[in-house]
């Protein structure tokens, strides 16, 4: 039975993510301890003669800027062990509440980016392998090699003059229509905006699960099982259902759910390219302004992310696979 092994399993796998965040978090600190960014500055504005030094140092206090760089870090993770992420310099909220407030529209562009790139991939990559050598193999190879050394913001740019500006079929940008209140928004209008980053997102996550599902299908249709089961007359249809599926999903699934980190780096661009109000805008905000909480903040929870995903993979290994199953967890 699998229960035996699932304290072990959370566990470890608690021990792991506690271990990742002490590590991203120190050296994400480190890292923006080294920035030529002046929070100070960048908390009142371009027009500094409005403020004298006084002032500057009430704000620096206010925000504990005139501490030691690991003092601030140690009073930083005391206040996340209390629950508290701080608050943000540039928007002058508590870090809970704007992460609360873009996490959604985040989430909402890379669910829908991801389950569509995967479906789109396998299908790809099934086809591709059942067709090796064919004009369709051909086709669907240069398709994915060459969106695999395409950056996301390129082929958003392109989306965006192609359907947006020379069509018209969609907005130019931002998660809801200017001028309306968020509540007044239909579900059709929030779907029309989400279209072309999903779609950028999409069509660039798709070469790398194509391939390797190609791959491993090719692999798969050469074994000896396969040759059997077709000496037995099953083909087409019946043997990829029966034989094959479930062979090329182990490592289209690790693969898919270990993407989650390619995703997130991709929505940040998408969303900077469409203006899309999510994370993604709200770490480069940080980032340019200085906003170690908030950038912090992101950070602890895009890892939390990732790591979910990769202990989702480890889950359903166990799930599709029986001979996984009968051993422990990893």
């Amino acid at each position: 039975m699998i229960s035996k092994h699932v304290l072990p399993f959370v566990l470890r796998k608690s021990i792991a993510l506690i271990l990742l965040l002490v590590a991203v978090s120190a050296i994400s600190y480190s890292l923006m301890s080294f920035s030529p960014i002046d929070p100070v500055q960048s908390y009142i504005g371009a027009d500094m003669t409005r403020v004298g030094p006084e002032q500057r140092e009430a704000i620096a206090n206010y925000w504990g800027l005139n501490e030691s760089k690991p003092e601030q870090f140690i009073n930083w993770a005391s206040s996340v062990l209390q629950g508290d992420l701080g608050t943000s310099l540039i928007y002058r909220a508590p870090v809970t509440a704007v992460i609360g407030e873009r996490l959604l529209a985040t989430l909402a562009l890379m669910g829908l980016a991801w389950i569509l790139s995967g479906v789109l991939g396998i299908t790809l990559g099934i086809i591709a392998g059942m067709k090796q050598g064919t004009w369709i193999d051909y086709l669907i190879k240069s398709y994915c090699y060459t969106l695999a050394s395409t950056p996301a913001f390129w082929v958003g740019l392109l989306l965006l003059m192609f359907f947006s500006v020379w069509l018209g079929w969609f907005p130019v940008g931002l998660g809801t229509p200017a001028g309306i209140l968020a509540e007044d928004v239909s579900l059709l209008e929030q779907l029309q905006h989400l279209c072309l980053p999903v779609l950028t997102l999409s069509i660039v996550g798709v070469s790398n699960i194509a391939l390797h599902t190609r791959q491993k299908l090719i692999d798969v249709l050469n074994s000896e099982y396969i040759r059997f089961a077709e000496a037995k007359g099953i083909k087409g249809l019946a043997l990829l259902s029966l034989h094959v599926i479930r062979n090329i999903s182990l490592p289209a699934i690790s693969l898919h759910f270990a993407s989650f980190g390619e995703i997130f780096g991709g929505a940040v661009l998408a969303e900077q390219v469409f203006s899309y109000p999510g994370l993604g805008q709200a770490v480069v905000k940080a980032g340019l302004g200085g906003d170690v909480p908030l950038l912090l903040g992101i950070v602890l929870v895009s890892a939390v992310f990732v790591f979910v995903g990769n202990t989702l993979a480890d889950l359903l290994y166990k799930v599709i696979d029986p001979r996984i199953q009968r051993g422990d967890y990893a």
